[in-house]
């Protein structure tokens, strides 16, 4: 392993369970030399991109914090869709989470997340957190709206490849524009998508509502449906005019605030 592969590896050890390391875990757990994994350190150490904590151990750095800063700012999907999300969950009228979802190398990631005043549950999905690319319909509207060669290479990535089930599903929502799926991610649990697509700023996305399967009657998710659907081109449409212009001081001050 060498280069950025080697660096990143080392990164990737860090989660919930295991925030810190010594070095001689993380090269055990890398299975490479102790040396290797001291100079990989040491880089990382450099750049921020840990830091020593206690007993010989090491955590992730700062400079993770100033580059999540310099990405809301930056962002177009960020900037275009976050405030379309808000209305969305305002307007959705029963307890629900919106989420505002990207492709992220082969799964999707939440890049955004409000939740309404009367939300009691917490679904699987979360900012920053990578989930997968063939179940549930935030994930499932991405993938659908992929070009051929791209999607026949994650499907094959993901051993889909002969999933009859699955494809008929993309074409159904390159068909109508959205998906509805219960329970695929998180037992009682229901989500509802609308895909987002930007070929200029090459951004292949998602605006979804997470709800209590249970609330949802018929009339409820074809309401839902129509906002999703229309909250999603008015992201589209903001992508197309907006794309790599320079961030309003408004916009500056409103994640200031968020972050």
């Amino acid at each position: 392993m060498a280069g950025l592969q080697r660096y990143m590896a080392a990164l990737r050890l860090f989660n919930e369970a295991q925030p810190t390391w010594t070095v001689p875990d993380m090269a055990d757990a890398l299975g490479a030399p102790q040396s290797t994994v001291y100079r990989t350190i040491r880089d990382l150490l450099a750049e921020g991109l840990v830091e020593a904590s206690t007993d010989a151990r090491y955590r992730l750095g700062p400079a993770f914090i100033e580059f999540d800063r310099l990405t809301r700012l930056t962002d177009p999907l960020l900037r275009a869709g976050a405030h379309v999300l808000e209305q969305t969950v305002a307007q959705a009228g029963l307890p629900c989470v919106g989420l505002l979802s990207r492709l992220y190398a082969d799964e999707v990631m939440c890049i955004a997340d409000r939740a309404s005043g009367d939300a009691r549950f917490f679904p699987s999905y979360e900012r920053g957190r990578p989930m997968p690319l063939t179940q549930g319909a935030t994930s499932k509207v991405i993938l659908a709206r992929l070009p051929a060669r791209r999607l026949a290479k994650l499907l094959a990535h993901a051993g889909k490849a002969q999933d009859a089930a699955l494809k008929s599903e993309m074409a159904t929502v390159r068909r109508q524009g959205f998906l509805v799926s219960r329970g695929e991610i998180d037992a009682g649990l229901a989500g509802l998508a609308a895909p987002i697509v930007c070929e200029e700023s090459g951004l292949v996305a998602s605006l979804s509502l997470v709800v209590e399967a249970e609330r949802l009657d018929g009339f409820s998710e074809s309401r839902l449906v129509l906002m999703l659907v229309s909250a999603a081109a008015m992201i589209e449409k903001e992508l197309q005019t907006t794309s790599g212009a320079p961030l309003l001081p408004r916009e500056r001050e409103k994640v200031a605030r968020e972050a």
